[in-house]
């Protein structure tokens, strides 16, 4: 039908319905043109991604309301027998205390403290220490032969005791292979999100 015949009511009709935009005095109720798939898929993926904030959310709140017990997020150099029976016998009752007896030029100490340094940053809730054999007042009991050892405390009760921990692993090693250990033997907390996952999540979206 020729447009230059039709009334100028009919012909702005025909200009909205072949327009891509809604009219500015239109309203919701009377706009029925058929979504595109282009505006379906940008509506699917911004759902998608307010689902994903709200479940980030509600992870975030769950773990703020199951978190007990102070953050760490260091190793404590320990430098007596007294400081390392307080920190055993004096920490939060929920808190899980990983202690490395070390001897200086001992194989596999240096690589422990290492491993320490980015376990503590991983598991906040866990407070890691480190002592040398010659500080514990127990030294004869700490012989080379038996370093580096991990003890393991929670509410001052004694958990794990890894003398010569070091033969559980490769000659070389790395916080992943010690996080793994004492997973295996249940002593480590559900890791908590870090920078790292949520940096990924967003790259994802």
């Amino acid at each position: 039908m020729d447009q230059e015949v039709l009334p100028p009511s009919k012909r702005e009709l025909l200009r909205q319905m072949s327009s891509p935009q809604k009219p500015k005095d239109a309203s919701v109720g009377g706009f029925n043109r058929k979504m595109s798939a282009q505006e379906y898929e940008l509506i699917k993926e911004d759902d998608e991604k307010s689902l994903r904030k709200y479940r980030k959310q509600c992870m975030q709140e769950m773990h703020e309301h199951l978190s007990f017990g102070p953050k760490f997020e260091t190793v404590y150099d320990l430098d007596s027998g007294e400081a390392f029976l307080e920190v055993i016998e004096k920490e939060h009752r929920l808190t899980v205390v990983v202690v490395h007896i070390y001897k200086d030029g001992v194989k596999g100490c240096d690589a422990l403290n290492s491993c320490m340094d980015c376990l503590a940053s991983e598991y906040t809730t866990v407070k890691f220490c480190r002592i040398r054999a010659a500080a514990t007042g127990a030294g004869e009991r700490f012989s080379d032969d038996v370093l580096p050892t991990l003890l393991v405390y929670k509410a001052g009760e004694l958990l794990g005791n890894f003398l010569a921990v070091t033969q559980h692993f490769n000659e070389e090693f790395f916080a992943t292979d010690v996080e793994a250990f004492l997973n295996e033997y249940g002593l480590l907390p559900v890791k908590e999100c870090g920078a790292g996952a949520e940096e990924e999540e967003a790259d994802v979206e």
